[in-house]
């Protein structure tokens, strides 16, 4: 295992690029602690397989520098490295039995045979692949091989990573969250670094301790399932984690208070200060969950036009026309649903304010 560094790293497909538009990687500078669980999350076209690739070797960066711990392996190919990644796609020997493709990567390393054994039946029985050891791979089923190619990582106890490219992209919902649950119980039990490659905020949530988000090239995130759900540090993080988003309406500041339309919503002094003195384009955001909605005028409360309602079975999402700008608010299943009129209030707890898309908030000395 390996703390990996990547030290400014930027990647262009084109033979010669002049904008910064143009590279598929923008400044990637940062730290991947030995023996996390990483997920990168980015719609696709983010450049999360370009980082990918460019961590195993597949890939070298048009600059910058990729360390596994003190040393630099930024021109080693994938083979020098001790990487071992998954792809979409199981890559397996179809007519080899299980116990044969797990064996394989020890054998090209010239492990003895008792080793060999011993290290193979210890991953089938984590990976529950034990009753199949003797069976050719091509007769198993989509999830079974997808275990043999995680296993194949796995059995290299000097591997400094595994990481995986979109792994469950084939395997059925019901099977992908058995998997996801034995990637996370795997992690917890041999501490191993793994990044995990995904555009589904479900399959990030639930595997990862950190997430890194990825938008157009650049990382505007990384942190905790509930860091990026309560403060995302960009609109983007906002809109792309929660189902639905986080709500963005254009605003203004006036007299230490919210400006939407005719209506002045309250924020704490902090917040207003730290918006006041912000430069660019003015939002505020508040996520679903935490905006109120009542069928009865309540104190602090701004009326508001019911536009429509998802009954989603646990809750319902209701759309709203708020000054004109349309919001969505999320209720319980047994709470009222508002007819026609409803009455909104922003908790100042939850309110959160961007300028030109960036989170507004304290700038804190390490």
């Amino acid at each position: 295992m390996a703390q990996i560094f990547l030290d400014e790293i930027a990647h262009s497909y084109l033979p010669e690029t002049q904008k910064e538009d143009e590279y598929a990687l923008k400044r990637i500078h940062n730290i991947w602690e030995d023996g996390g669980a990483y997920a990168l999350l980015g719609p696709s076209g983010c450049g999360k397989t370009t980082l990918l690739n460019i961590i195993s070797g597949l890939l070298v960066p048009s600059s910058g520098r990729v360390r596994f711990d003190d040393t630099d392996v930024t021109d080693l190919p994938p083979e020098k490295r001790n990487i071992a990644q998954v792809f979409q796609f199981p890559v397996l020997y179809d007519t080899m039995t299980v116990f044969n493709n797990l064996a394989f990567p020890l054998r090209n390393r010239g492990f003895d045979k008792d080793y060999i054994d011993r290290r193979v039946r210890e991953v089938a029985q984590i990976l529950e692949l034990e009753p199949f050891l003797n069976k050719k791979a091509a007769g198993l089923g989509a999830d079974a091989k997808q275990k043999i190619s995680l296993g194949r990582g796995l059995v290299r106890e000097d591997v400094a990573a595994i990481l995986f490219d979109e792994p469950l992209t084939v395997i059925d919902p019901q099977l992908k969250w058995q998997l996801r649950c034995k990637l996370k119980e795997i992690h917890e039990k041999l501490k191993l670094t793994l990044i995990y490659v995904t555009h589904d905020q479900v399959e990030a949530l639930t595997f990862a301790d950190k997430i890194v988000v990825m938008y157009e090239g650049w990382i505007v995130q990384i942190g905790t399932p509930q860091e990026l759900f309560e403060y995302p540090n960009h609109k983007f993080v906002g809109y792309f984690i929660g189902s639905p988003g986080m709500n963005f309406i254009p605003c203004s500041m006036e007299d230490g208070k919210v400006k939407i339309g005719n209506s002045l919503i309250p924020v704490d002094e902090t917040t207003a200060r730290l918006a006041n003195a912000a430069e660019g384009k003015l939002e505020l955001g508040i996520r679903p969950l935490y905006l109120n909605i009542s069928d009865t005028p309540v104190d602090g409360a701004f009326e508001a036009r019911v536009k429509g309602v998802e009954d989603q079975g646990s809750h319902r999402i209701v759309t709203v026309d708020f000054e004109g700008h349309p919001l969505k608010a999320r209720i319980a299943e047994n709470d009222t649903v508002p007819q026609g009129k409803a009455y909104l209030t922003f908790p100042i707890e939850w309110i959160r304010l961007f300028a030109d898309e960036h989170l507004i908030k304290e700038n804190k000395e390490n």
